[in-house]
């Protein structure tokens, strides 16, 4: 697989620290998902391949999703639902190929934001990410940690982190209970717009601010404790909600689910309650009903142009946190019930 594909692959978000025991356990947050927010993670349970992951088609070849597989654990653990999946989803990450196709090596190859993403997702699930898979997700993490303060790759395809690999970073390290370094926070902050937001990619000549990427890094800096560039943010993003709740990626007009949903659950965390409200509103507005196909029922689509199968499990997993309202700095599969729920259509 090359360095690009994987790119494609690992940061598929709306196109878009060592520690030798387990992570310090997050509080199991109270879902608060609706019924339909239920169904909706029931939907995409039932879309994994083997019931255990996702996978992706680059040129006619189908290759694993492991980003797709883990944006799932976030969206089964924020409903409260589909543990069993998430259970056989940490297994099938596990297994040595997928995960060092992700992560890479650990030697010539290393990616900033799939170690954090994956480390993350082991914390949620409640399992140490010092030992996933016989590997130290948190000490390779550390070793990338540059000079800086910036989370760069380590790779002969070049560096492809950005603004999710620094706040995937900060969130994994803060749930372990330890505090993030105090430069790799410095250099989030310093990378802030000056209307409050935060680009996605690093070093541009002009700063532009991303809703996707400003979302997580105010997740990312909440947990760090660093609530003055947090409420910046927030700001920001309050700025540019639309008027029926949902937000729009950089390069478009029209809102979409992805990045509602991670606006809505940055919204959240940050207590600005009634935005996020709106965002839940907005979300379940592209909700497939009882009207569609039985297929269909419960996915969220990606914007209002309706279903659309290449998009819809993308658009539900990160959705559906902005429904929950559920902050990946406290997010866990604690108390998760098993199964796949469906609408409750007459038929």
């Amino acid at each position: 697989m090359t360095r690009r594909l994987a790119v494609v692959l690992s940061f598929f978000l709306t196109l878009a620290v060592a520690c030798a025991g387990a992570a310090a356990p997050a509080m199991a947050a109270k879902s608060a998902a609706p019924p339909k927010g239920q169904a909706a993670a029931g939907w995409l349970a039932r879309q994994m391949a083997g019931r255990s992951h996702f996978t992706e088609v680059f040129d006619g070849v189908t290759y694993p999703d492991q980003g797709l597989t883990i944006d799932a654990i976030f969206a089964f653990a924020a409903t409260g639902t589909a543990s069993d999946y998430a259970a056989r989803a940490i297994s099938w990450l596990e297994k040595p190929g997928v995960l060092s196709g992700y992560v890479g090596n650990g030697r010539s190859e290393s990616y900033a934001g799939a170690l954090a993403k994956t480390a993350l997702a082991a914390e949620v699930f409640g399992v140490s990410p010092a030992r996933f898979g016989g590997v130290d997700l948190l000490v390779r993490l550390a070793a990338l940690l540059t000079r800086s303060g910036r989370y760069s790759d380590h790779s002969s395809y070049g560096d492809y982190s950005n603004a999710f690999s620094q706040s995937l970073a900060i969130l994994a390290v803060s749930r372990t209970g330890k505090a993030a370094p105090v430069k790799a926070v410095n250099f989030l902050i310093g990378t802030q717009c000056g209307n409050g937001g935060f680009p996605l990619y690093f070093g541009q000549k002009t700063c532009v601010s991303d809703p996707d990427a400003t979302s997580v890094a105010v997740q990312a800096l909440l947990a760090a404790g660093r609530k003055l560039a947090a409420q910046r943010g927030l700001r920001w993003l309050a700025r540019v909600q639309q008027a029926d709740g949902g937000f729009a990626a950089s390069a478009s007009a029209a809102p979409n689910a992805n990045s509602t949903g991670l606006a809505g659950e940055a919204l959240a965390a940050g207590k600005w309650l009634h935005r996020a409200k709106l965002a839940r509103s907005f979300l379940l507005s592209l909700q497939v009903g009882c009207a569609g196909k039985a297929s269909e029922r419960g996915a969220i689509a990606y914007d209002k142009r309706g279903f659309s199968q290449s998009t819809a499990g993308s658009a539900t997993a990160q959705g559906l946190l902005g429904v929950a309202d559920a902050g990946l700095a406290t997010l866990s599969s604690r108390g998760a019930h098993s199964g796949a729920p469906r609408l409750g259509c007459a038929s």
